[in-house]
């Protein structure tokens, strides 16, 4: 992004930069770019089931637990209290960002954030295997990375692990123990379905471990509220990066396929401290078509060829499970709704440059749901299962447009595509990514359609 986009922001105020979709959708390449107009980048809500790609200088970043703006030195990269740490993630992240000649001296973690552990992993793993067991199709298509179980133990209160909690050795050790105890029984039943060993959930070895973490992340640990509101204070700008994306916020997404925490716009203020009256620009993130990763409706998914090509020039595969995302066109219905709910500002279409060569291009604008029309979207994992897409047909355009530097650079079926997105969803398209790099990207001021 160009200051030309700050512009009528003034300083001082906060931004966000936030998923419309089901993630995936190039955010830690926008987050990246706008770093340095910023004096910090926070992330609020999820944890290491999350990732973001960026590219520099044609190296490629996967950042799960740690802020895109980690990459500009100038910059604080703040882990908030919404955030599960998984602190043996964080570190090797850490350590491998370092060994790049990365400065991570400016990352700074909540000591509210809660912690992920060993037995949440063990917890998450045998909860999805009774979901599928005997070929159900319950599975909700967690990443098995504890995150579910870290903010069920958050929720309910007796046995939440705290990332202060990891420098107050007897406080630590109590909860670490009746969290152990409580999971041995929850999990007993479980196992016996499963038939299955269970998990030894015991406390000493993941104590013992949880100490030796807690001194490594000392340094960074701080209370992150204050620091934040203080910057706020003295007329500095935050950056609010989301992981995960809209579509799958635990209220507003569709449920129950769904991460466990407000991924959308509305967390930032619960994950981060920051009271509304802070956030005046809201970036909401659109890839030019879908995509999916995990079970979980999508009424416009590609299960043919053509599909298949869009998945392999858009790299469709998990940052970080290495999963083949699932793909289909673009949603403009849930577009919309997504943006709506965000308080969206303006659009950064991304990844256009993956519908080069294609005849014809589809965008769903309304579904066909029990004999009727609606352009509604349905936040219901249940009912929206049975909508089915109602298209509309653009022409596509055949050149490569990944050198392409201004709107004016575009073929023209191109810059009609996106024009189509900026009048259907009603928020003007600031920016257009057309290759993973920094550079290639297009962007401006007033929207595509002025």
């Amino acid at each position: 992004m160009n200051q030309d986009l700050n512009r009528d922001h003034g300083v001082g105020v906060c931004s966000a930069v936030v998923g419309l979709q089901w993630g995936d959708e190039g955010k830690g390449k926008l987050v990246d770019r706008m770093a340095s107009e910023h004096d910090a980048v926070v992330r609020y809500n999820g944890g290491a089931n999350a990732g973001h790609s960026v590219v520099v200088g044609g190296e490629r970043y996967a950042l799960h637990l740690i802020p895109s703006g980690i990459l500009s030195s100038q910059v604080k990269a703040v882990i908030g209290n919404g955030v599960v740490v998984d602190p043996e993630v964080l570190l090797r992240e850490i350590e491998g960002l370092r060994a790049r000649g990365v400065d991570t001296s400016n990352l700074i973690v909540s000591d509210r954030a809660h912690v992920v552990l060993q037995y949440h992993k063990d917890e998450d793993n045998l909860r999805e295997a009774l979901l599928t067991a005997g070929g159900g199709s319950g599975a909700i298509g967690t990443t098995k990375r504890g995150i579910g179980p870290a903010y069920a133990d958050k929720v309910q209160r007796s046995a939440g692990v705290r990332v202060g909690d990891l420098l107050r050795p007897e406080i630590l050790r109590e909860k670490i123990e009746r969290a152990c105890t409580y999971k041995r029984a929850a999990t007993a039943e479980i196992c016996r379905e499963l038939g299955v060993e269970s998990p030894a959930f015991d406390p000493g070895p993941v104590f013992e471990r949880a100490v030796v973490l807690g001194r490594e992340l000392e340094p960074m640990i701080d209370d992150t509220v204050y620091l934040l509101n203080g910057m706020i204070g003295e007329g500095k700008s935050l950056l609010f990066e989301g992981a995960n994306a809209t579509l799958l916020d635990v209220d507003h997404g569709t449920y129950p396929f769904v991460t466990s925490s407000n991924s959308s716009a509305l967390g930032i203020h619960a994950g981060s401290g920051v009271p509304a009256r802070a956030l005046s620009r809201v970036v909401g993130v659109l890839k030019a078509y879908s995509s999916r990763v995990g079970s979980g409706p999508m009424p416009t998914e590609l299960g043919d060829a053509t599909g298949e090509r869009i998945r392999e020039r858009g790299r469709e595969y998990g940052t970080t499970t290495g999963r083949p995302r699932r793909v289909g066109w673009l949603d403009l219905v849930a577009a919309r709704y997504a943006a709506m709910i965000n308080g969206t500002t303006e659009l950064a279409v991304t990844l256009l440059d993956v519908l080069a060569g294609f005849d014809e291009l589809k965008v769903c604008i309304a579904y066909e749901l029990d004999g009727g029309r609606t352009e509604r979207f349905i936040p219901d994992g249940h009912v929206l299962a049975g909508a089915r897409p109602i298209y509309e047909t653009l022409s596509g355009f055949g050149d490569e447009i990944s050198d392409c530097r201004g709107v004016d650079e575009l073929p023209g079926a191109a810059r009609a595509y996106v024009e189509r997105i900026e009048a259907f969803v009603g928020v003007p398209v600031c920016s257009i990514g057309v290759g993973p790099e920094r550079s290639q990207t297009i962007e401006t001021s007033a929207g595509v359609v002025g």
